[in-house]
């Protein structure tokens, strides 16, 4: 296996080591991150429907922070948190998807909770 597969299958396992604990319920549903070479996707999901509450991304029309990666991190974390509360949803289970919480995850995290979110 070259480089780029080994850091794929470890993430992996992180990530059914996480979810296995974690369960986003209607009253605190999950926050999912997902960091991808350019963007930074979150969304809020009630895993009892199986249903998306609230979503965000750098790749949403109308995104006004373009630059750098971590403001962008920051301004989907504070959007997703507005998004969310429109929908009645104060406190979350954040799920950080075997990524290490650090960087823009971080970033993502802490733009959430500047925007009103528990977790």
């Amino acid at each position: 296996m070259n480089r780029t597969t080994i850091k794929r299958v470890r993430r992996a396992r992180r990530k059914q080591g996480i979810r296995k604990e974690i369960l986003g319920l209607p009253d605190r549903p999950r926050l999912s991150v997902f960091r991808s070479l350019n963007h930074v996707y979150a969304q809020v999901i009630d895993d009892l429907t199986g249903k998306t509450l609230a979503s965000a991304s750098t790749r949403d029309k109308g995104f006004a922070e373009k630059g750098v990666k971590m403001s962008e991190a920051t301004a989907v974390g504070k959007l997703v948190a507005q998004r969310a509360k429109e929908k009645g949803v104060s406190k979350v289970v954040f799920d950080r998807n075997g990524y290490l919480y650090h960087g823009r995850i971080k970033a993502l995290a802490d733009g959430a909770r500047e925007g009103g979110l528990q977790f």
